[in-house]
């Protein structure tokens, strides 16, 4: 019995959309067990036996998590990644603009040689960054965990690839009207550029909220740790706190799913715009 091309097809978009849901689920299970362990006694997280719902739930894992510096630092990583994503966008966006739209001695150069920052290892950095802070006395406080972050390479390049398929006609009949160059970039490039945007402040949301390494050298104080840092005290040598922890993990945890569902057209349609031009 022969398959008829339409019943070869429909077999081909079943298996393809099997796949995708075993491979969400792979994703879905790290979540789910995170969810559930946040509801366990310490001593039934690890237990031999699988269980996919706490047989003892409690809630304990997050008052007691409410005891520590945990909402203090929730507000720390949502300051260090609201003022990393505005003033980051803001300053790669400008500088994509000159880079894409403008024409001045060395730009191809300049422009090499920012982007190839980008493959320095961010452990090269700190030493020189962390004496640049110490010396202008911004270590421990916010301005010194964003700022050194803002000048992102690869927000730069992928910008400045976005921008090079916006028409010039648009800025030159933006002129003839009398528009100024701040005018043709607030009001014609960047409302043409929000897909790019929309997905880049998706990415420098990701990367401030899950960064370690940075607020771990810059903030000295338990109240100023963010969350990244101050979730990784609760696993102490003697003493660790999983269920704290997983408490923890699973609050640091909404907003970025949050931001994703509700920008995720923009981070496809940015991401799929931005791999075609120029």
């Amino acid at each position: 019995m022969s398959i008829k091309p339409k019943q070869l097809d429909r077999i081909k978009t079943a298996l393809v959309i099997l796949f995708f849901i075993f491979v969400s689920l792979l994703f879905i299970i790290p979540f789910y067990w995170m969810l559930v362990s946040s509801f366990k006694p310490t001593g039934e997280i690890f237990t031999d036996s699988l269980s996919l719902l706490p047989k003892n739930p409690i809630i304990s894992s997050y008052t007691n998590l409410l005891g520590t510096h945990f909402l203090r630092w929730y507000l720390n990583t949502m300051i260090f990644a609201v003022g990393y994503v505005i003033l980051g966008l803001f300053v790669c966006s400008l500088a994509g603009f000159a880079f894409a739209k403008y024409k001045f001695k060395f730009r191809n150069l300049i422009f090499i040689v920012i982007v190839a920052a980008q493959m320095l290892p961010i452990h090269m950095q700190l030493i020189p960054l962390f004496i640049m802070l110490t010396k202008s006395g911004i270590v421990n406080t916010y301005a010194g965990l964003i700022f050194p972050m803002i000048a992102n390479p690869l927000g730069l390049f992928f910008v400045r690839q976005y921008m090079l398929g916006i028409p010039d006609d648009l800025m030159n009949a933006a002129r003839v009207d009398g528009a100024s160059e701040w005018q043709i970039y607030y009001k014609i490039i960047l409302p043409i550029s929000k897909p790019a945007l929309g997905a880049m402040a998706i990415l420098f949301s990701l990367f401030a909220w899950n960064n370690l390494l940075w607020p771990l050298i810059v903030m000295r104080t338990e109240e100023m740790f963010t969350l990244s840092v101050g979730l990784s005290t609760l696993i102490g040598q003697y003493r660790p706190q999983y269920g704290m922890l997983m408490a923890g993990s699973t609050l640091a945890v909404l907003p970025i799913v949050l931001l994703f569902l509700k920008m995720q057209s923009y981070f496809i349609s940015g991401l799929t715009a931005g791999s075609i031009k120029g």
